[in-house]
């Protein structure tokens, strides 16, 4: 959890993923990390003086015995123009673990705290270097899986969230000062507030913030991908085709009934699209009791699926266990795929009862390939319907960020009808008030402590 009592501690930590790399960075953000950093550089320029700003400087890192841990590159960054808003400096090592490791705990035997999660840009928040809005789309282009979500952060991290917020927000703050001038001189007519122009502007402003709304729904599956269930009789072929839309052996596939006992996830890209496979088990009747879990959790999974690929044996007509399981399945979120069309069985006829369900059907080999790049573009359509690709300037707010635009536009509504029944205006003005606050939370003028750890929490240390 972050702590304000220590925002004036120097800190330090590893900015690079874990693991061995080509190169390695280490952070440190405070007042004292141009010292630190003086005592542990060994520059390889004879004439070298003192860091100069926003240049890359040349050397040796070495211990407290004088003795070289690696060559490197170090920039001095001062505020407030850096990421955090304060003196900054960063070490470029060689990538490897042991490496790291050492430097770091030089910087910190020198007086830097190990930094927290997130606590780099928590200080580039509270030190004005960019709104919440924008702190939080650090971490969404961090975490994009996508090139399409990608962009859809950076709209945000370029600050045109924050600053359509306060667009609005100042339209409502004109609106309650309006209302006080109304509550204040009730005599003064020319000051007074019309009640049909308080709920035409409210309703304006409740509008933009319902258009923001709609694109988090348009673009969720852009932002963080789709769920994909796979789900059919056992040896209906489910393992064979995760394993075909893969492109590689994931899922284990024998003759024998029941091999996947509870469900296997694996993400894949399909052209743009990040999308998680999961692999449940097999529908059948069943005693054991682990496998009786494992099928409920697959059921539980349908249901939170955005598509839901329900295979049948091409072969043979759909057994009662299908049958039952696709009464149950939305056909909008479904697509029946009719595997095994390279044998000489296989009848499409037999998928007239999944038809007639309304389920768009698709045939395929998961063992041969046929018909698996067909289902990959189904896949993409049917979870894309509706969204269409992302415009590359659409502001598209966050799980949180869109429970609190839904806050504020439920005020404006109660706004506007207490309007229209002629609620007096210093009762409007709470109204006003409560929503112009939901506004300021997106971009943490108004903001509680634990939300803040909150959003923080989730950040890698070294962000």
């Amino acid at each position: 959890m972050l702590d304000p009592k220590q925002a004036k501690d120097t800190i330090a930590a590893i900015a690079t993923p874990p693991g061995n790399g080509g190169v390695g960075i280490i952070r440190i953000s405070g007042a004292d990390c141009r010292g630190i950093a003086a005592r542990i550089f060994r520059p390889a320029n004879a004439s070298f003086t003192d860091f100069i700003p926003y240049r890359l400087h040349y050397g040796h890192l070495t211990d407290a015995n004088g003795r070289e841990l690696d060559d490197v590159l170090a920039a001095f960054m001062p505020g407030p123009n850096s990421y955090t808003g304060e003196d900054v400096v960063e070490i470029n090592c060689h990538g490897g673990r042991a490496i790291l490791a050492a430097a770091l705990e030089e910087i910190l035997a020198l007086g830097a705290r190990m930094a927290e999660r997130g606590e780099f840009t928590y200080r580039a928040f509270m030190n004005g270097r960019m709104d919440l809005s924008q702190a939080e789309a650090v971490a969404e282009m961090i975490h994009a899986p996508t090139k399409a979500a990608m962009h859809l952060a950076q709209v945000k991290l370029s600050g045109v969230l924050g600053q359509k917020i306060a667009a609005l927000r100042t339209r409502l703050e004109n609106l309650r000062a309006q209302l006080v001038m109304a509550v204040d001189f009730p005599e003064d007519e020319v000051e007074c507030l019309a009640p049909d122009e308080l709920i035409r502007t409210s309703a304006e402003v409740r509008a933009e913030i319902e258009g923001m709304l709609d694109a988090v729904d348009r673009t969720r599956a852009w932002r963080e991908g789709a769920l994909v269930v796979l789900a059919g009789r056992v040896n209906a072929g489910k393992s064979s085709l995760m394993n075909a839309l893969l492109g590689r052996d994931r899922a284990i596939v024998t003759d024998q009934p029941g091999t996947t006992r509870d469900y296997l996830e694996e993400p894949v890209n399909l052209n743009g699209l990040a999308v998680r496979l999961a692999d449940t088990a097999g529908i059948r009747a069943t005693d054991d009791r682990i496998e009786a879990a494992g099928l409920e959790m697959g059921r539980e999974l349908m249901d939170r699926a955005d598509l839901v690929l329900l295979l049948a044996d091409g072969t043979e007509s759909p057994a009662d266990d299908t049958l039952s399981t696709a009464d149950r399945l939305d056909a909008d979120r479904t697509l029946a795929v009719v595997n095994k069309n390279d044998l000489d069985g296989f009848d499409p006829a037999h998928a007239e009862p999944l038809a007639d369900r309304g389920f768009e059907v698709v045939e395929i080999s998961a063992r041969t390939g046929a018909g698996i790049d067909g289902l990959c573009e189904r896949i993409r359509e049917r979870v894309l319907r509706g969204a269409g690709q992302p415009d590359p300037d659409e502001i598209a707010p966050n799980a949180r960020q869109a429970e609190v635009l839904r806050r504020a536009t439920e005020e404006l509504r109660l706004l506007e009808l207490d309007t229209g029944a002629g609620v007096p205006y210093d009762l409007l003005g709470v109204r006003l008030e409560s929503a112009t606050g939901e506004l300021a939370a997106i971009t943490g003028e108004i903001a509680p402590e634990d939300v803040l750890n909150t959003i923080f929490d989730d950040f890698c240390i070294g962000k």
